[in-house]
């Protein structure tokens, strides 16, 4: 787009990018009969040959062409506006338009447009002059680079046909009272240049001459599929087989007050046609200061199992995309939103690398984070019920976003909520509050005690009722990463999960407990249940609790489980971790009296056993040959009785 898009200092002369012109009626054979003068010549490169270098360092992204001849269609049309406005234009505005034109028996792909035009002397000066410094330094300085690094560097943005073309021809009318121009050029430096006697209209045909390795672009699938992805959204109407292909005026262009949310809805189902489901909720961005930046960023529906579709951000500069491949420019948990940002002052362009590193990138995804925090805390003050009902869906978008940038951290400790087992919402300053009299330990620290499945850890939540405990829900898979970070910052608080000890030990008060056996007893006791658990997955571990508790738990160790969890999804410092559980025998239980004073082997044993797996079913840990074992032993027992 930058080939010939800027208007020269000191002058009403418009850079012209390759715009096609328009014409009434006549044939391009017939325009080539009517020629006043024709020269030849070469372009002026300072490479032996730029277009080899372009095939090569393009190729991998040939198809980057039609935008950048759409692109340059579209501001060609968009600078007769200009010129209209600044009373430059004497002729009328007229009908602004782009017409994409295939034609598979003629090989010929024909892009042309009613924009400006350009005069020989343009043609000759943006055209036929392209100033590098030398081939073998811009193979070296760009040999990393994408192909639309590559084009925006240099403003190929015309030249990038020849990626495509065997030949291209150039036929335009400049809004000036001069003559028609046509330029061809098969791929080589040499060009022939013709004036015509033709009563044409403004504007400019750029027709390519589609090369046989590149006969898919003869396709009309093909052509379609590229000006949806790359033209959805230009501001000048465009046309396809006599049909509109893009919306001029999409809902991110569009003051918010002239939106009613059904419109929003309305540009979702336009970006996403194969989403049913409604977004949540929107935020619509427009700035113009420090940076121009406008955009619509929806919020969809997340599951708790982290399955998140990225490349749903597209990034527009003026109407024209750039990408959907925003990871590295935006903050990484902006990318699990969808919708569209659109900045002048994002170069259309570069290479990815480029972005990311840019200033005005920089600053714009930080503003982004900041709206989104801000859109956020406004719907959690000035609406909570609204926020509350939402709460579920997005709880795993704030708490990445929470994990992976400070700055938002810092926003979100306002409006992060937690859930409890009774489906009531609280704050973090509410939830401390509400527990603080209860649930603190010796050492002055409030527990909160969380459970990840209330389905399957239904027997130790209700335990820890039992004992006047409230119980959240923190079921998602970064949780661990987040109780880690909230720790940090609140560190009067600690979060332990529900079946990390017996009900009676979750919140160590200080107290001391009571023990009906003494330590040969317990020696003996811990004998007992090693000799029949597997040492390298579970350890024994006696307590000392109400002989009305369970007689045997598995717990898990909160920090390793912590460990483990932050290792599955990464982040864990330790690598993989492998799973270790407790077996807590409680000693003041009447079946470990019944197991020491038993003296028949078999029968200690077998209720020692049925202890232990009674406690593994409880966490689903009993399966395969082990369980078979103890649904029969369940059986005998049951005779017995």
């Amino acid at each position: 787009m930058d080939f010939i898009n800027s208007k020269t200092e000191n002058s009403s002369t418009y850079r012209l990018t390759n715009r096609q012109y328009y014409h009434i009626g006549t044939s391009f054979d017939e325009l080539g009969k009517k020629t006043l003068k024709m020269r030849k010549g070469k372009i002026n490169v300072q490479t032996e040959n730029i277009f080899p270098i372009i095939k090569k360092f393009l190729y991998s992204e040939h198809e980057i062409f039609l935008r950048e001849l759409v692109a340059n269609a579209t501001d060609a049309c968009t600078k007769v506006k200009s010129l209209s406005t600044a009373g430059e234009l004497k002729s009328e505005i007229g009908d602004l338009r782009i017409d994409i034109t295939l034609d598979k028996d003629a090989k010929t792909l024909t892009i042309k447009d009613t924009g400006i035009g350009m005069t020989e002397d343009e043609v000759e000066k943006y055209i036929n002059q392209i100033a590098f410094s030398g081939a073998k330094e811009f193979v070296e300085k760009f040999k990393n680079a994408d192909s639309a690094g590559i084009i925006g560097n240099f403003g190929l943005g015309f030249y990038s046909s020849f990626m495509v073309a065997s030949k291209v021809e150039i036929i335009t009318k400049s809004f000036k009272d001069e003559k028609a121009v046509k330029w061809t050029c098969d791929g080589s430096p040499d060009y022939t240049m013709e004036i015509l006697d033709d009563e044409l209209l403004r504007g400019t045909s750029i027709i390519l001459h589609i090369a046989d390795d590149s006969a898919e672009f003869l396709e009309e699938s093909r052509i379609k599929g590229l000006l949806d992805r790359y033209c959805k959204f230009l501001p000048i109407e465009i046309y396809f087989k006599d049909e509109k292909i893009n919306n001029t005026a999409p809902a991110w262009t569009k003051k918010p007050a002239d939106l009613t949310e059904e419109n929003y809805k309305e540009f979702y189902r336009e970006l996403y046609p194969l989403t049913f489901e409604d977004p949540l909720f929107h935020i619509h961005l427009n700035v113009d200061y420090p940076f121009n930046l406008t955009g619509i960023l929806y919020f969809p529906k997340l599951n708790e199992k982290f399955e998140i579709q990225k490349n749903k951000i597209q990034l527009y500069c003026r109407q024209v995309y750039v990408t959907d491949s925003v990871e590295g420019i935006m903050p990484d948990f902006l990318t699990m939103m969808h919708g569209v940002i659109d900045s002048p002052d994002i170069p259309l362009n570069v290479s990815r690398s480029y972005l990311q590193s840019d200033a005005n990138v920089k600053k714009i995804s930080s503003h982004i984070t900041k709206k989104v925090a801000d859109k956020l805390d406004e719907l959690f003050r000035n609406n909570r019920e609204e926020f509350e009902k939402k709460w579920d869906d997005i709880k795993i978008f704030i708490t990445y976003g929470m994990i992976t940038d400070e700055k938002f951290a810092e926003k979100a400790m306002k409006f992060y909520l937690l859930k409890n087992t009774e489906g009531k919402y609280f704050s973090l300053e509410e939830y401390k509050s509400k527990i603080e009299a209860f649930q603190t330990d010796k050492d002055k620290k409030i527990v909160a005690i969380y459970t990840k499945n209330e389905t399957e850890e239904h027997a130790y939540i209700e335990d820890a009722k039992s004992k006047g405990y409230d119980v959240v829900i923190l079921n998602t898979v970064l949780d661990a990463h987040l109780l880690g970070m909230l720790e940090q910052k609140l560190p009067d608080m600690k979060f332990t999960k529900v079946d990390s000890a017996p009900a009676e030990q979750l919140i160590d008060k200080g107290e001391n407990s009571f023990s009906k056996l003494d330590e040969k007893q317990k020696e003996t006791l811990k004998n007992t249940f090693e000799s029949l658990v597997d040492k390298s997955k579970f350890s024994i571990k006696l307590a000392d609790l109400s002989e009305d508790d369970k007689p045997v738990m598995i717990t898990q160790n909160e920090f390793m489980r912590r460990m483990g969890e932050m290792s599955a999804v990464g982040g864990g410092m330790f690598g993989a971790m492998p799973e270790m559980y407790e077996v807590v025998v409680n000693s003041n239980h009447p079946l470990m009296s019944k197991i020491l004073s038993t003296e028949n082997d078999d029968l200690k044993n077998t209720l020692t056993g049925q202890a232990v797996d009674l406690a593994l079913l409880s966490k689903n840990l009993l399966k395969g040959e082990k369980l078979t074992e103890f649904i029969k032993r369940s059986s005998e027992l049951l005779v017995q009785s």
